[in-house]
């Protein structure tokens, strides 16, 4: 189906469906998350970033922590990868951390430390894709472009019945293209933003994947996958990720006064850039690295299952004590507890280090 015969007739009027929207998000959408009512680019940006694939929830806290320690772009240009990094441990997707980094500091390069103020030159900008971008420019300079995350999809498509499949980009630039008509217009810049808001509250609270609250939903009447009986088919994506499984035995080196053994991931792979305990395809080749005064002395912890979102990982703790002044390999070094807990580690390794 051509992408221009995906465009529905049941939607009554744009600005009609956007004036419902920003009455309800103005009298029952979130208004109290720490990065709502402000129109400061650095901390919609952040917030942006971190809300990436992770719950609200678990955003909160490292959102305080990360403006305590970096206040604003010029802080967090200035810190180091590491530290950043350290902060990051345990959100996970940590090339967004890299990105955000990569970020802030052309900020600095390239505009003299001030957010640019159109969609446009913010996605020029690393780990800033087109939704991201345009969540800032409504947000902090009402712009009137459209976001199209998680949450927007699934509303939008529900109100459209938008049958085309997201797998496909072309059907993905249609969804755009409906997506910006169904804007209000230029000349209410306040309403950009509540609008913006009120589609992401919307999705986040009422419109959800399963069993969506569709009799208390302000999008209701215009609603042409409730009206067909089936708004849970909606958004349709065929493509499925393929996921893997992948074993890998992990050194744990200790010395006599608790120290880990930890080395710096390559720029590329999985943990990119942490610091983590040397890892290793096999059992096998793990052991070939110990110098065999040590080979005795090496322990099987009990294995466990850590999930990606694209493979499983079933890891092998190894355990070998060492004297404080051997190095278990040839790069790395040793870390107390106070160093390690500072540093970005994958999540795995930080629960393995905490109940040691």
């Amino acid at each position: 189906m051509p992408p221009d015969a995906l465009k529905p007739a049941s939607v009554a009027a744009p600005a009609d469906l956007a004036a419902r929207i920003v009455a309800w998000q103005r009298s029952h959408g979130r208004s109290t998350l720490p990065w709502q009512n402000t129109q400061d680019p650095y901390r919609v940006w952040l917030s942006e970033v971190m809300l990436q694939q992770t719950q609200v929830s678990t955003v909160m806290g490292y959102f305080a922590r990360f403006l305590e320690r970096f206040p604003t772009v010029q802080a967090l240009a200035a810190g180091s990868e590491d530290e950043v990094l350290g902060l990051w441990s345990g959100l996970g997707y940590y090339s967004r951390a890299r990105n955000m980094h990569r970020c802030a500091q052309e900020v600095l390069s390239r505009f003299g430390g001030a957010f640019p103020r159109t969609a446009a030159e913010l996605a020029t900008l690393p780990g800033i894709g087109r939704s991201t971008a345009a969540a800032i420019a409504a947000f902090c300079f009402g712009e009137r472009v459209a976001i199209l995350d998680g949450n927007v999809k699934r509303v939008l498509t529900r109100v459209l019945a938008f049958e085309g499949d997201l797998a496909s980009s072309a059907q993905e630039k249609a969804l755009w293209a409906m997506a910006t008509e169904l804007l209000p217009p230029a000349a209410q810049r306040r309403a950009i933003a509540a609008y913006t808001q009120g589609l992401m509250d919307l999705g986040a609270t009422l419109c959800l994947p399963r069993k969506p609250s569709c009799m208390i939903c302000p999008a209701s009447e215009l609603c042409a996958g409730r009206r067909e009986g089936a708004p849970e088919r909606f958004p349709v994506k065929t493509r499925k990720l393929r996921r893997g499984a992948q074993s890998l035995w992990m050194l744990k080196a200790f010395d006599s006064a608790g120290r880990v053994w930890l080395e710096k991931r390559p720029s590329r792979g999985i943990w990119a850039g942490l610091y983590c305990l040397p890892v290793y395809e096999s059992r096998a080749s793990l052991l070939d690295e110990l110098a065999p005064d040590v080979r005795p002395a090496a322990r099987d912890d009990q294995a466990f299952l850590h999930v990606l979102t694209h493979k499983d990982l079933y890891l092998h703790p190894v355990s070998v004590p060492y004297e404080a002044e051997c190095a278990p390999t040839d790069s790395g070094r040793w870390f107390g507890a106070v160093e390690w807990s500072a540093l970005g580690l994958p999540a795995p390794v930080r629960k393995l280090l905490a109940v040691a």
